[in-house]
């Protein structure tokens, strides 16, 4: 079975660097023709073409083949990730260790996020992107409040009963005006992305300006896709 990563990198890779198909067939050592059998998952590569391409694009065989989420191939540990939690004690969350991975590796990535947004100079996206990560921590902290029936619902205004899909609509609100502003439509009266060399995204530029949260963010795009894909797992 071809590996359906490969394909996906091998292209990713090519085209952020702004290389032509022939000019890296020919710095590989193939024809134009079978390079693109590899970037369309038509052919399976071999050991040695591997090793050559993660060398000619500098990064591992882990990371062409998707089995790590970094370029360099390396695996992410909890002593790892920067920690910037001012509350931070000395004992781990009550979540163990996978726990407290988790919560560096959201809080990390929400820095970076932010980061990136301000980038594309939108006052809409900040608000539209701010009003769903701040609605999915609403949901989640009601489903929390009500594992214990002691604590009183009158501790909120929307009834228990609609709030799931009151606020599932309104964080899908939020999503469609962001896309709308990232894609230049404007929704509202607010303004859009205009795209600019600042705000051009690639493995490379997180890596470098974003070092030691970039691995958070890369992380939690695998895990997330991961999950994603279970819901329509592949035919065997």
């Amino acid at each position: 079975m071809v590996n359906s990563d490969f394909p996906r990198i091998m292209t990713l890779l090519r085209k952020e660097r702004s290389i032509s198909q022939k000019s890296a067939a020919n710095e590989l050592g193939i024809s134009q023709a079978l390079l693109s059998h590899y970037e369309k998952g038509i052919r399976e590569c071999g050991l040695e073409f591997l090793v050559k391409a993660a060398d000619y694009y500098n990064v591992s065989c882990d990371y062409l083949l998707g089995r790590s989420p970094e370029p360099a191939g390396k695996t992410i540990s909890y002593d790892d990730i920067p920690d910037h939690d001012p509350n931070k004690k000395e004992q781990i969350n009550p979540g163990g260790i996978m726990g407290s991975f988790n919560k560096k590796l959201i809080i990390n990535s929400v820095n970076v996020l932010y980061s990136l947004m301000q980038k594309t100079g939108s006052n809409t996206l900040l608000k539209e992107i701010s009003g769903f990560l701040m609605l999915s921590i609403y949901k989640m902290f009601r489903i929390i409040y009500s594992a214990n029936s002691k604590n009183d619902q009158r501790f909120f205004t929307v009834s228990e009963i609609v709030y799931p899909g009151m606020s599932s609509a309104a964080m899908n609100m939020c999503e469609t005006n962001a896309h709308a502003s990232a894609k230049g439509i404007a929704v509202n009266g607010g303004d859009t992305v205009i795209e600019t060399e600042d705000s051009v995204i690639t493995t490379n530029s997180l890596s470098e300006e974003y070092a030691g949260y970039a691995s958070s963010l890369l992380n939690i795009i695998k895990n997330s896709e991961a999950r994603i894909q279970m819901l329509n797992p592949p035919e065997k």
